[in-house]
């Protein structure tokens, strides 16, 4: 029979650092996920249990989308560092619409057709401030990626 002793403490497992991450920058990312499930989720859930019309092919897969993002904000309240994909996600896609869309209506002078989409999407300059980049590089950028096989 073998001994164990119950009593040793685990302090791996109680002071484990995230390398090159301060406590303060995860508790900023767990602020934006809680930003982002309680801000967005408290208008696409609504909208997307309540509406009563039909909703057209995009309009329905857009408020899935965000419905989704809002849900998975969640995990990053527990996950902070886990869930950054999720951040670049919205970043990117905020990023294409702003540049893509927003940025010619601009220039037409018919930026206020779309207003509230450009604020929301606006919002998400904080991400790039938010994101702990030395982090990211190391882990997503230097990082051996997984085996193909």
């Amino acid at each position: 029979m073998i001994a164990v002793d119950t009593f040793a403490p685990q302090a791996s497992v109680v002071t484990a650092k995230t390398p090159g991450v301060s406590v303060f920058r995860l508790y900023l990312l767990r602020a934006t996920y809680l930003l982002i499930a309680v801000g967005l989720g408290s208008e696409v859930w609504p909208a997307l249990i309540n509406h009563t019309n039909e909703w057209t092919l995009w309009r329905g897969v857009g408020g899935s989308v965000l419905c989704a993002v809002s849900a998975l904000a969640l995990l990053g309240l527990r996950y902070p560092l886990q869930m950054l994909p999720l951040l670049f996600f919205e970043l990117t896609w905020k990023t294409i619409w702003l540049v893509s869309i927003a940025l010619p209506l601009q220039h037409a002078g018919r930026l206020d057709t779309v207003m509230e989409t450009f604020i929301a999407c606006a919002m998400g300059l904080i991400f790039p401030i938010v994101i702990p980049w030395n982090y990211v590089w190391k882990n997503y950028v230097k990082k051996p990626g997984d085996r193909w096989r």
